[in-house]
């Protein structure tokens, strides 16, 4: 690992570290084509005005327990840990000197898929909790932009990068990953987060035993298309 002084985003309630050499280039490449084959990669389903729109874009969920992560309308069961994310995941906690219980991967094929203005804010989340996100293969342009206030940042997320998103930015920026015609490349973003355990999504507070039956459930249904 090289490590290196970050590169620091601080105006306006903005706390972010940029770490563009946190993975060598060919321990990031391998960590990719780990994650590219291993993983249950699947496209992921949001509600837009009303209309239920699937992406391009394929994601994946693992954790620490079976945790039921829900937004734009659908719920998700997270899956076991991975032997290739526990290594990622140790390099990213021993960067940062924070913990983490999950994480949000997407796999974008090339620059024509993309991420839309959002915010990692859910109630599920732990509040002013830290985000870090690792980037493997293709380097993509990462935007920020203040919610009320003109002000806008640029990064450029490279491979075997690191950002790390902490204190109030999600409750005063938005991000996204636009698109871009010059990438032909495929990229892969882990985000490690928290999630606040002894709430559900749901609304309830589930047991593991439930969590572990819908997770049950879950594979149930996706075997069952499979195969038909």
């Amino acid at each position: 690992m090289i490590f290196q002084e970050p590169i620091e985003f601080r105006e306006a309630g903005a706390n972010v570290n940029y770490y563009p050499d946190f993975l060598d280039s060919h321990k990031a490449l391998d960590f990719f084509e780990k994650l590219e084959n291993e993983l249950n990669w699947q496209p992921d389903t949001l509600k837009i005005f009303g209309k239920t729109i699937t992406t391009a874009r394929l994601y994946a969920w693992h954790g620490d327990e079976a945790f039921d992560y829900a937004y734009s309308g659908k719920s998700r069961i997270a899956e076991h840990w991975t032997g290739t994310l526990l290594e990622i995941k140790k390099e990213v906690e021993e960067k940062t000197g924070v913990s983490f219980n999950c994480c949000l991967l997407n796999y974008y094929a090339d620059g024509s898929q993309g991420m839309s203005w959002h915010s990692d804010d859910e109630k599920v989340m732990q509040e002013n909790g830290v985000i870090a996100s690792v980037s493997l293969g293709a380097a993509r342009i990462f935007e920020f932009k203040h919610k009320t206030l003109d002000i806008r940042q640029k990064i450029l997320l490279e491979n075997g990068s690191l950002l790390v998103m902490q204190g109030e930015t999600q409750k005063h920026y938005l991000h996204q990953l636009p698109k871009s015609t010059k990438v032909q490349e495929a990229r892969i973003n882990l985000t490690f987060r928290s999630l606040r355990k002894e709430i559900n999504t749901m609304g309830i507070d589930a047991t593991q035993g439930e969590l572990d039956q819908k997770r049950n459930l879950a594979e149930v249904a996706k075997w069952s298309v499979l195969s038909t």
